[in-house]
């Protein structure tokens, strides 16, 4: 109980970097045991082992809950689910695939190994816990093995059913954490020995520490591509394929795609619906002008956005158009109404009261629990008249297992938040209770015996009463949207139907290349997995049935306009952009002709279209910005490196024209070279090619992700 009531004390518990904390969550064997079921399907596979929907959904539902706990929440909205479900699959297939390389490799993480790590102390993750010393706010072995004890014995404790179950999800999370752990230390086996196979050298750190630390100074003279019009060059389809078939590698396609069309009808308020809502929020300015008591219900009944609590609050807890206006406002004023562009809605409020309140409070508590109401009542008085004769609260405390020490809070936690009668009742008590005074306070099934210790930053407050109506449309105008686009669907039922009648229907057709099954949106709006399941079920030149989604607000119709399996792009798709490389390789070859017994700067200066510039500090590590051109040119820090100064360089071919060069000074910097300093940068380096390992381990991997099918 001890334990519990230190980590209770914290305040908002379990934050936790969830890049770290993913992946033993997943890969850990506990999470693996397969469920006897009919009808497997599976949603993806890697190396050759299938992930069934139903693993995959238990993972889903299991790391929610630890959001849902680390961050405070009751619910996960669309956005944060599909992270969630994202960083689950990343994380398993980045596990399986590091799972199998420490096979073959012999590489494992020991208990002892584990163990270490938490006597330790120092790993990220531990920090992140609430087993931390309160004092140092370093992780505390010992406050885990206390709650492990405790946990342990929970079966034969008499705890509340309430402390029963924080137990249980603190005990969840930190099976959670070692699971963590442990997957965490066998990628970082497996990234050091990756790391540690490259190996750095004398020479390539003097080399290193030149290109980051040598300057030239240059002047330059050249021609730019744009000078020579395109349609004076000639690109054959033959060329094209050639520099295909030389850079074919570079357009490997990992995974199948399609190319759509589709057509977004966003719903949005008519004019009608936009006076309507004005209308109501006029009515309701009236009600509010002659309301007296139990606002929190009046608002309520408006379907106001902004909920009434009860409690003075900062102006920044308020809507940014609402707290702009409250100045204009006198106490008992009604404001309003107003159209807010902002949110797109209608507003109204009443200032019931202006008062200055602290923004942190400092107090301790004994929470008072028994079997009847009658023995509850009992015991907290005993408690409180103990406490208020001289007894020592800490002490106290302790005799109930708590700690009784006091604990800070931020007006934060709770003013913009909707409360129930009990947390307005409590909150009220502490804003009001004077310093250091003793209350025996009721709520719900327990009483607490609160003191409040301290009260600091004191601001000015507003009781505000805000009724905030967002414009939005009638069933009617939604079902004349309805109507219009079905009927347009109905009639184009080819993809050439689609893009030939939608403008002249109002639409406007909206291309997507390279569209992937785990993009989880089409159009990145809402609730279109039924889509997204049409497009890869479907055929080039189809069209697809009219699908609503959004937040209930749009509907959109889908063309497949090609299917990209597979493999390697099509050389038509980068055919253009081949095309464009290829002018550009013979716009240089012409230039580069032109130039190759020139000697001076001054003789580019006399062709058409020179331009000329100088630029400082070019170092080999570095591109060269070149103003004249808009380009950065690596090219130009290579060849500035090796020329000597006073020396005019051969012409350089670069990504906007062709330069020649003369550098005029350069300077070696007064940073002394350090051997041992700059091997280990380039060390330091190598564990980015670590990470690039795992993406060629994902390349190699037989990945295959049919998410889409199910979720």
């Amino acid at each position: 109980m001890a334990t519990l009531q230190s980590i209770r004390s914290k305040g908002p518990l379990l934050v936790i970097v969830i890049g770290l904390a993913l992946f033993a969550f997943i890969a850990g064997d506990a999470w693996k045991v397969l469920q006897p079921h009919q009808g497997r399907q599976d949603v993806g596979e890697v190396n050759g082992e299938k992930l069934s929907a139903q693993e995959y959904q238990k993972m889903v539902d299991e790391f929610s809950e630890v959001i849902k706990l680390t961050n405070g929440l009751n619910s996960l909205n669309e956005d944060q689910l599909t992270n969630v479900k994202d960083q689950v699959w990343n994380t398993y297939v980045t596990n399986q695939l590091i799972a199998g390389e420490a096979e073959k490799l012999g590489l494992t993480v020991t208990d002892k190994e584990l163990q270490a790590v938490i006597d330790e102390g120092t790993n990220p993750l531990l920090m992140q816990t609430p087993f931390r010393n309160p004092q140092t706010g370093a992780f505390d072995k010992d406050m885990l093995k206390k709650f492990l004890v405790e946990y342990a014995n929970l079966g034969s404790s008499q705890m509340p059913a309430q402390y029963v179950e924080y137990y249980q999800k603190l005990g969840n999370f930190w099976t959670f954490v070692e699971k963590t752990l442990r997957q965490s230390l066998l990628a970082s086996k497996y990234q050091n020995l990756i790391a540690k196979s490259l190996i750095s050298n004398p020479v390539a750190a003097e080399d290193a520490f030149k290109g980051r630390t040598e300057q030239s100074d240059l002047l330059l003279a050249g021609v730019p591509y744009a000078s020579i019009s395109d349609s004076t060059i000639t690109v054959s389809d033959e060329e094209i394929k050639n520099l295909y078939n030389e850079r074919k590698e570079s357009y490997k396609q990992p995974v199948e795609t399609r190319d759509i069309q589709y057509i977004d009808v966003h719903v949005v308020p008519s004019a009608e619906d936009r006076g309507a809502v004005l209308k109501e929020v006029t009515e309701f300015t009236d009600q509010l002008d002659k309301t007296t008591t139990d606002y929190a219900s009046f608002v309520r009944s408006t379907g106001s956005t902004v909920n009434y609590t009860g409690v003075a609050i900062n102006k920044t807890s308020l809507p940014q158009d609402v707290a702009a206006r409250l100045d204009s406002a006198s106490v008992n004023e009604v404001y309003g109404p107003y159209y807010n562009a902002g949110d797109d809605s209608y507003n109204t409020f009443k200032i019931l009261a202006k008062t200055t309140a602290p923004d942190s409070i400092q107090f301790r508590q004994i929470q008072v629990m028994a079997d009847t109401e009658a023995r509850r009542t009992e015991l907290a008085d005993s408690i409180f008249n103990a406490i208020k004769g001289g007894a020592n609260f800490a002490e106290v405390a302790k005799a109930y297992g708590q700690t009784g020490e006091a604990t800070w809070v931020n007006a934060m936690s709770w003013e913009g938040a909707a409360l129930d009668a009990d947390n307005l009742k409590y909150i009220q008590t502490l804003i009001n209770q004077p310093v250091n005074e003793l209350k025996n306070l009721k709520v719900g099934q327990a009483n607490l015996i609160l003191q409040v210790m301290s009260k600091k930053a004191m601001k000015p407050k507003y009781d505000v009463a805000v009724i905030k109506c967002p414009v939005e449309f009638s069933k009617e105008t939604y079902n004349d949207a309805y109507n219009k686009f079905s009927q347009f669907v109905a009639q184009n039922t080819t993809l050439e139907d689609m893009k030939k009648n939608a403008e002249e229907a109002g639409y406007t057709v909206i291309p997507r290349s390279d569209f992937t099954s785990d993009a989880h949106y089409v159009g990145n709006i809402h609730s279109t997995q039924e889509a997204l399941r049409w497009i890869f079920n479907a055929k080039a030149g189809e069209v697809s049935p009219l699908y609503e989604c959004g937040d209930n607000d749009h509907m959109i119709m889908v063309g497949v306009e090609a299917i990209n399996k597979k493999g390697y792009v099509n050389i038509n798709k980068v055919a253009n952009m081949l095309r464009n490389e290829i002018i550009r390789n013979k716009k240089a070859e012409q230039l580069m002709g032109q130039m190759k017994d020139f000697n001076s700067l001054a003789q580019i200066k006399e062709m058409k279209d020179a331009v000329s510039d100088s630029v400082k500090h070019v170092t080999f590590n570095a591109p060269a910005y070149i103003s004249v051109t808009h380009a950065s040119e690596p090219a130009i820090s290579a060849y500035a490196s090796k020329t000597d100064v006073e020396k005019v360089s051969a012409p350089i071919k670069g990504n906007a024209g062709v330069y020649m060069i003369q550098v005029y000074a350069k300077d070696k910097g007064s940073e002394e070279f350090d051997a041992k300093k700059e091997e280990s940068a380039l060390s330091s380096m190598s564990s980015a090619y670590a990470n690039q390992c795992i993406s060629e381990l994902r390349e190699k991997g037989k990945v295959t992700d049919q998410r889409y099918l199910y979720f």
